[in-house]
Parts: C-alpha cells; sequence; structure tokens
C-alpha cells in the first residue's frame, strides 16, 4: 500500500463560516467547491473536506452525523507562541491556553465556527529526559 495522501471530511452546519475560518487564520486554500461541499488543502498538513450535515453524498446514517469529539492536531516545528498570539491578535478565541505537558508536548486549542477544535503543538524536551 502507497498512501500518497490524507484527509479529514468533517461533516458541519456551516460550511462557509469553517471555510473562512481555515483559509483566513490557517492557510488552507480551496482546492474544490460545490454546493455543500468544500475542499481545502496546505502542501505542508493534513487537506480537509468539509461536508454540509445531511448532505446526500453520504450514507442515510452519516448524513446528520457532526464533527464532534475530533482534534485536528497540526504540530509545528517551532514558533508556538508566536502562532497563538498571530491567532489571538486576529480575534481568534484561544480555547485552551499555551501549556507544556511533562512529557514535553507544548501545545494549545482554537475551536472554529462550527465546533472544530485545531490543536497546535510543538515539541520540547521534557524535564525529566
Amino acid at each position: 500500500m502507497q498512501i500518497i495522501a490524507s484527509t479529514v471530511s468533517l461533516t458541519i452546519d456551516d460550511i462557509a463560516a469553517s471555510q473562512a475560518f481555515f483559509t483566513t487564520h490557517l492557510g488552507y486554500s480551496v482546492q474544490a467547491a460545490a454546493d455543500g461541499f468544500v475542499s481545502l488543502t496546505r502542501t505542508d498538513a493534513v487537506d480537509i473536506v468539509l461536508l454540509a450535515r445531511g448532505i446526500q453524498v453520504l450514507p442515510p446514517e452519516q448524513r446528520d452525523q457532526h464533527a464532534a469529539g475530533l482534534i485536528l492536531a497540526l504540530t509545528l516545528a517551532t514558533g508556538l507562541q508566536d502562532q497563538e498570539k498571530r491567532l489571538r491578535d486576529a480575534g481568534v478565541e484561544i480555547t485552551m491556553p499555551l501549556r507544556e505537558e511533562p512529557w514535553g508536548e507544548r501545545l494549545f486549542q482554537v475551536t472554529d465556527p462550527n465546533g472544530v477544535i485545531i490543536q497546535f503543538v510543538e515539541w520540547a524536551t521534557p524535564d525529566n529526559a
């Protein structure tokens, strides 16, 4: 098996709001769009497909589901604190402030208009390494 790309597909209520959030604040661009569907891409991250809840392309048992319990984690090489400040300055609510876990993970979270949690991660050397 040779995987050539990875995509996360999220079923949400307001495609336009999430599309604007991901393109404005997270640097994604629109790869394709149609009624109830948009495909977002970045060269350095997982692609994202946004589907409108109830869209007929999904099997009936999936049409009314909502993206929940999912955290989209984006790992940064450096500059985590700068990204938190940039987003805060842009008016994005930081829903989990920057913190460092004992195992060396530094992270913060934001939430898009549809409740999709985006976590930004940077790995540091843990104190007890």
